[in-house]
């Protein structure tokens, strides 16, 4: 049996960094914080048994499990209504439409200098997985392998993925990540 103590230690150590991972994915922090506390109870539930050196790769898993559901339920939704003629577009792009992480959470936009809100505004524009691997490798400091097991994919997935993500964070953000390791 897991040490109850060591579990909860463990979810307090990610509880921040996957809250903010979640809203730079579905820019909205209310359904990120739905996200995040049902991946940490898929995990208690399911997993709280397994070494503690798992729990990370198996954390992220799930997390990053909710936020596809997520994106693939309100796609699902999307089509559905634009069939009945709910939810037309205005003629803007969706992104502009979505009130971003900053505009709900003061303390947020605080915290954060202008060069983090630039590159999570610019995060939150790559592509799902590419934001999945960038964000494991990068934030979290995952090697290629957990971040793999994270993602729920092979470790050259995991390589591509995240050089795709540098490469246009550095064409986006200019010079500001060009100390960024290019694995």
């Amino acid at each position: 049996m897991a040490n109850p103590d060591n579990f909860s230690q463990f979810l307090a150590s990610v509880e921040k960094r996957a809250f903010g991972m979640a809203v730079v994915s579905v820019k909205n922090a209310d359904d990120a914080l739905d996200i995040v506390q049902d991946a940490m109870f898929t995990l208690a539930r399911k997993y709280s048994e397994k070494n503690s050196s798992e729990w990370a790769p198996i954390f992220y898993r799930v997390l990053n499990n909710r936020i596809t559901d997520f994106h693939r339920s309100n796609s699902r939704r999307a089509g559905l209504f634009g069939w009945f003629g709910f939810g037309e577009s205005s003629g803007q792009d969706e992104l502009e439409q979505v009130a971003g992480p900053a505009q709900h959470n003061p303390e947020f936009i605080q915290e954060l200098d202008s060069d983090t809100r630039l590159l999570l505004e610019a995060v939150a524009l790559l592509p799902v997985r590419q934001q999945q691997a960038f964000l494991l490798r990068a934030w979290e400091g995952m090697d290629v392998k957990n971040t793999a097991k994270s993602m729920n994919c092979s470790e050259g997935s995991v390589k591509t993925h995240y050089s795709r993500a540098v490469h246009a964070l550095r064409e986006k953000l200019g010079e500001a990540l060009q100390g960024e390791d290019d694995e």
